[in-house]
């Protein structure tokens, strides 16, 4: 979307909070059919519009906690069936890549038997939250603000002062919990660390994204932060998944190494990624 039509940080708000809104509403029949990534992109599209509320708190009339509380449910029912998804599709796909002495076909065999049974749940979560009277209200909610958003006084100031400090502001947060884990020690409290860097990110990603194309530079920065993070979120997933299934055959050992070894190359990978991202964001103009 181009700059010119931001006159104003309510005019990007504005956008944002229609824009997403119309996709989360056109993409529930898609769910609802089993559409290929229709899952994926309404959770996306949950998660996208509480950031913006929760972003812009400052420019908006109000208490939309509500609202926000109930875009954090819709994605928490949409979540387990895009997770488990992802994750059957990661383990079914390194368990082919077992020598048959691993016991590859039986690995296969109860790997695909568990992404069956938990596809099929997680689905009927999916559905039960959309044919849900909460849905339905939060859709009329949403709908709501976002044809008459209750902008402040603060939404009139120029796009690009507001803006470059909403963008500021994300990014100080996104390296306060990058600092925070560098000073945990190696555990389960450096993986949550990491974890909380990572929603950070996606945050910061998201309002760049609200900003437009002036911070299209700021926004590659986070996406590629977000996704370097993500990948050691994949994998401790993954690994953690491996310990409920795992029998103490060679199979799952091999597979469980090759999350540990993931976890490892994705740490390698952070530093280098984060000398981009910590770059401080332009003045928007």
């Amino acid at each position: 979307m181009a700059h010119r039509t931001h006159r104003s940080a309510g005019d990007a708000v504005t956008a944002r909070l229609r824009t997403q809104t119309a996709e989360l509403a056109a993409l529930a029949p898609d769910v609802r059919a089993d559409r290929p990534d229709a899952v994926h992109r309404m959770r996306v599209a949950a998660r996208r519009l509480r950031s913006a509320l929760r972003t812009h708190r400052r420019h908006l009339r109000g208490d939309h906690t509500a609202t926000e509380d109930g875009l954090r449910h819709l994605g928490r029912a949409l979540g387990p069936a895009r997770d488990t998804e992802v994750l059957g599709a990661r383990l079914l796909a390194q368990a082919r890549e077992l020598p048959p002495g691993a016991d590859r076909e039986r690995v296969l065999a109860e790997l695909t038997a568990w992404t069956t049974r938990e596809t099929r749940d997680a689905r009927a979560r999916a559905l039960a939250a959309l044919d849900g009277e909460p849905f339905r209200r939060l859709l009329a909610t949403l709908t709501a603000l976002a044809a008459d958003p209750p902008l402040n006084s603060r939404a009139a100031k120029p796009y690009g002062p507001e803006l470059t400090r909403t963008l500021r502001r994300e990014h100080r947060r996104t390296a306060e919990r990058i600092d925070a884990a560098r000073r945990t020690p190696e555990g389960p409290a450096l993986e949550r660390a990491l974890h909380d860097a990572r929603k950070a990110a996606k945050r910061a990603r998201y309002a760049g994204e609200t900003a437009g194309r002036p911070a299209r530079a700021f926004t590659r920065r986070m996406k590629a932060l977000q996704d370097v993070l993500g990948r050691h979120q994949d994998a401790v997933v993954a690994r953690d998944t491996l310990r409920t299934l795992s029998d103490g055959g060679f199979g799952y050992g091999a597979l469980y190494g090759r999350q540990t070894a993931e976890l490892g190359f994705a740490r390698e990978l952070l530093p280098q990624v984060w000398e981009q991202a910590a770059r401080r964001p332009k003045k928007l103009r």
